[in-house]
């Protein structure tokens, strides 16, 4: 099923979590994406490791790109929920190191992608090389 339709009205949000490994913090992400009818939620400072995709027992799917060098960090990582629709209309996703994430999603339009990015740019206390590399 299309993710973006003429038809269908469909809600992204956004997130500055700032940490996500306590305990029940994903059912309770998840639990205020369904309360706002989000297709999908950007989420920032996730503070885990590794670029993985995981399945909530409650249906979302929990798309994270991190560092990926041992012993980095956990600072900046960002990831995307996806509600049920979203993650049946998911064609891909890919990490761009720690700070990006992208998603592409069938449309209804033949051969037009519906992409959504998160990022998490470095703050104005970052060094200015980082800034700069961003």
């Amino acid at each position: 099923m299309p993710l973006l339709t003429t038809r269908a009205k469909r809600f992204v949000g956004t997130w500055n979590v700032q940490k996500i490994w306590e305990t029940g913090k994903t059912s309770q992400i998840a639990t205020e994406m369904r309360r706002y009818n989000l297709a999908a939620l950007g989420i920032s400072e996730i503070h885990w490791t590794q670029a993985k995709q995981q399945k909530l027992d409650t249906g979302e799917m929990l798309l994270y790109s991190v560092y990926e060098e041992e012993n980095a960090p956990h600072t900046q990582e960002v990831a995307l929920m996806l509600s049920k629709v979203a993650r049946n209309a998911l064609l891909g996703w890919e990490s761009h190191g720690s700070r990006i994430i992208k998603a592409s999603f069938k449309t209804k339009k033949e051969g037009i992608l519906m992409n959504i990015i998160q990022c998490y740019a470095p703050t104005n206390d970052s060094k200015d090389d980082i800034k700069d590399q961003f």
